[in-house]
């Protein structure tokens, strides 16, 4: 397993495009996400158009690297926001917040929405709107809290 960072440096070298990584990273949803729920939503295309978009992205520390946003307060132009909540089940975040901004300018790329319990009020990751988010360790447990289909993800 490796992390961001060799990753990042994988895109500098040109020993893997953006695109192949996506492709890498869309099989592995593909094959898990089904049984762990932990992510909601898979922009591949928003995530293409942005990375084809930025200019020198290679020189910023992180090159491009493809990452899954937290439904909770992590707000990006256009995409849902709704803290898991029927009640912002159709809301959408009218301006990148300045988190996801800071993300970006490190030269991450937005890729999706992980999972997150109901305005974050629970320790464990099971929201009505969404479902619940299995540990893909475990599948008869949550992964936790706010951060569960954030953690489901990286663990899977």
């Amino acid at each position: 397993m490796h992390d961001a960072l060799y990753w990042a440096e994988q895109l500098k070298k040109q020993k893997i495009s953006f695109e192949e990584l996506l492709t890498l990273i869309e099989n592995r949803v593909e094959k898990d996400n089904p049984q762990i729920n932990a992510l909601l939503t898979f922009a591949k295309e928003d995530a293409k158009k942005q990375y084809e978009a930025s200019k020198n992205i290679e020189k910023t520390p992180f090159a491009g690297l493809p990452l899954p946003l937290k439904m909770l307060g992590q707000d990006k132009k256009g995409w849902l926001s709704t803290a898991g909540s029927h009640l912002l089940k159709t809301n959408r975040a009218p301006a990148s917040n300045h988190f996801v901004q800071a993300l970006e300018t490190a030269g991450l790329i937005p890729l999706g929405q992980t999972n997150a319990p109901e305005f974050g009020f629970k320790n464990v990751t099971d929201p009505t709107l969404y479902g619940n988010t299995r540990n893909p360790w475990n599948l008869d447990y949550s992964p936790g809290g706010s951060s569960g289909g954030a953690a489901a993800s990286v663990a899977s």
